[in-house]
């Protein structure tokens, strides 16, 4: 793993201009509504599912284990998604599950994982959703995390790799700390995929969001259409992300 950047070396550049939860989340929308069609007819979507498990996220874990449940109830009916979840803690520990299809399956996964201390792995995720995409096409990586501290010009580019590939990754950013939305902006800037910033107070606003990505990866433009005319927050502000 390359060594860290700390933050320090980063606070003298140019600082994103700060927006409402609300507005960030309506961009995020609009994005996806820009993506092409996910998947080919006939065939499943796949969604890679990555977590930071570091010790900071420990107020977030349980919320995230209970969203991905919600996320598959979605998708069931959507005509399937195939779903791997990748996590990193510790030191260097990156792990990466069997593609699965039962909602119970991941979460059982999931519940089996306990946060640890360490330090951001963002590089591996971007490189194993590469690999993945290579064996068998990849619809879209999500990636749920609170902190950035690897050289952000090695994630930009990784980011760009997964862009030529056709491989968005949605970026969902706990808390505020501003050397990661630099680098979770610019990766799904990089990648044409969507940023977007939550917290635990809008858990639900999380779900909405989750939902419209894993709609998107099962069935593309065609099932954010229908999940939004169902009258879903999610679905309605990524189809405006989408143009």
């Amino acid at each position: 793993m390359a060594k860290d950047r700390t933050p320090a070396e980063t606070e003298s550049r140019k600082q994103p201009a700060a927006a409402s939860p609300r507005a960030e989340i309506d961009a995020f929308l609009n994005t996806v509504r820009s993506l092409g069609p996910a998947t080919q007819s006939g065939q499943r979507g796949r969604l890679i599912f990555a977590l930071d498990a570091t010790m900071s996220r420990q107020p977030m874990w349980d919320t995230a284990c209970r969203l991905q449940g919600d996320m598959f109830n979605e998708t069931a009916a959507i005509g399937g998604l195939d779903v791997q979840l990748v996590y990193y803690r510790g030191l260097a520990e990156c792990r990466a599950s069997q593609w699965v299809s039962d909602a119970r399956r991941l979460g059982g996964l999931m519940e089996k994982i306990d946060v640890r201390g360490g330090h951001s792995q963002i590089g591996k995720v971007l490189a194993h959703a590469r690999r993945e995409h290579e064996k068998n096409k990849v619809q879209a990586l999500v990636f749920v995390g609170d902190a950035m501290e690897e050289p952000i010009d090695d994630l930009c580019a990784a980011a760009g790799q997964l862009g030529l590939l056709g491989v968005p990754a949605f970026m969902f950013q706990e808390g505020g700390d501003a050397v990661a939305e630099r680098a979770f902006r610019e990766i799904a800037r990089l990648s044409r995929g969507a940023y977007c910033r939550f917290d635990i107070s809008a858990a639900h606003e999380l779900a909405e969001l989750l939902r419209a990505v894993a709609a998107y990866a099962a069935g593309g433009k065609k099932a954010l259409a229908d999940l939004k005319a169902r009258h879903n927050a999610g679905a309605i502000k990524l189809l405006a992300q989408l143009r």
